[in-house]
């Protein structure tokens, strides 16, 4: 099995949202059926915004021309604080792997790609949301809970 491990640009978008859309379906148990034009609209703008600006870099998983697995890095920056003088974090997200490609290391590796990226651009705080499939991965990498973040569920649009 020789997989290519592609980092994805402009000229990938429409695989990208295709891959986000699956990626989220999979992750919140979606069916076909649910409408997700909306997302996917949204999707394909953050990414026609969010790779020029060097703020997003995903990854692809080929086997041939089929998306086998992706994972994004997405940067953006808060305030700068003591821990974080300045200011910019990272966000791992979209990790997946195709079910029939799992356990070959393909996440493994992905991840140690993004984690990379960000260290390449000086980011020290790297942080994500765990599924319960994907957690003992993360765990194992070296990705730790967080103490003292909190969020206020339900605000969205």
């Amino acid at each position: 099995m020789e997989l290519l491990y592609k980092k994805a640009g402009a000229d990938d978008i429409e695989v990208l949202v295709k891959t986000r859309i699956k990626v989220l379906r999979a992750a919140n148990g979606l069916d076909e059926t649910a409408d997700m034009s909306f997302v996917e609209e949204q999707s394909r703008r953050y990414y026609e915004e969010a790779l020029p600006a060097g703020i997003h870099i995903p990854y692809l998983v080929l086997d041939g021309e089929q998306v086998v697995g992706a994972g994004g890095v997405s940067f953006f920056q808060v305030m700068p604080t003591y821990h974080e003088p300045t200011g910019w974090k990272a966000y791992i997200m979209n990790m997946y792997t195709d079910p029939r490609y799992r356990r070959r290391g393909i996440a493994t590796h992905t991840l140690e790609l993004l984690v990379e990226e960000a260290k390449k651009k000086g980011v020290g705080h790297i942080s994500l949301e765990a599924t319960a499939m994907g957690r003992p991965l993360y765990e194992r990498y070296g990705f730790v809970e967080m103490e003292d973040e909190m969020m206020l569920p339900g605000q969205g649009i």
